[in-house]
């Protein structure tokens, strides 16, 4: 089966980090992600250049209430209190995408189609790729893969499509599979869903949650490789841009 299994929702992502305050620093998937939420929800106040509303020159990539992204990040989420700049309730990879095109405004080369159709997307998941084989979205599917319903929440355009590409490479610890054998002889290969210094709760693969103390297993192994394979043969570019796009759509709301 296919899985998708560093896309779970596992914690919150911190806004873009401060250490990112120039161009160069941002992947294409994120700046034409940002470039389709800047023209859906900034351009009709802002146009196209960004200079719509002066003092304001998105383009000049000079901002007077954001010295780096971070604060950038919270401009754009919280707004200016006494301007015409109002709150954007965006997702932490929605504010991610939405910085990465601003920094790039007037040089982004958006020829190439990084970010596909949501709808193409959602016929590849259940279709052709099969992910909801494995995955769980919108209360519907099974659960030893990580659950999928907000990941469009918490993980950006370029990393969804780092995920698909190479999928060991982009997994998060908390995501590698986990195999013991109890004191009794018993093999169970499953998710982590939490540990401490003494038990561990696991999704095991007949989809049962088991609990575990430590103390009574014979062999605890964590690995490195991850149990998905990878999209890079598996689907074509254009078919990889149209999950992402699916993938970004899942919010946590009703899917």
């Amino acid at each position: 089966m296919l899985r998708l299994a560093m896309l779970v929702v596992v914690a919150a992502v911190a806004r873009p980090a401060a250490a990112q305050t120039h161009a160069g620093q941002y992947e294409q998937a994120d700046i034409e992600y940002g470039a389709r939420l800047y023209s859906e929800h900034c351009v009709t106040c802002h146009g196209e250049r960004g200079d719509s509303m002066p003092p304001a020159k998105l383009g000049s990539d000079q901002f007077r209430h954001a010295s780096n992204d971070r604060d950038l990040a919270s401009v754009i989420h919280d707004g200016i209190a006494g301007t015409a700049m109002a709150p954007g309730a965006y997702s932490d990879s929605e504010l991610t995408a939405l910085v990465a095109y601003l920094r790039n405004m007037t040089s982004a080369d958006l020829g190439s189609t990084a970010i596909g159709d949501a709808n193409r997307g959602r016929e590849l998941f259940v279709g052709k790729g099969d992910c909801g084989s494995c995955h769980r979205v919108g209360g519907v599917g099974p659960r030893f893969a990580p659950d999928l319903s907000a990941v469009g929440a918490i993980r950006t355009a370029a990393t969804l499509q780092r995920v698909l590409q190479d999928p060991t490479d982009a997994m998060l610890p908390i995501n590698r599979p986990i195999r013991v054998v109890t004191r009794d002889g018993r093999t169970i290969v499953g998710r982590r869903l939490n540990e401490d210094t003494f038990t561990i709760q696991l999704v095991a693969e007949d989809e049962h949650l088991v609990s575990l103390e430590k103390s009574q297993l014979r062999e605890y192994s964590v690995s490195t490789e991850a149990t998905m394979p990878s999209y890079a043969e598996k689907l074509t570019d254009a078919e990889r841009a149209d999950l992402v796009a699916y993938l970004l759509s899942l919010k946590g709301a009703d899917q």
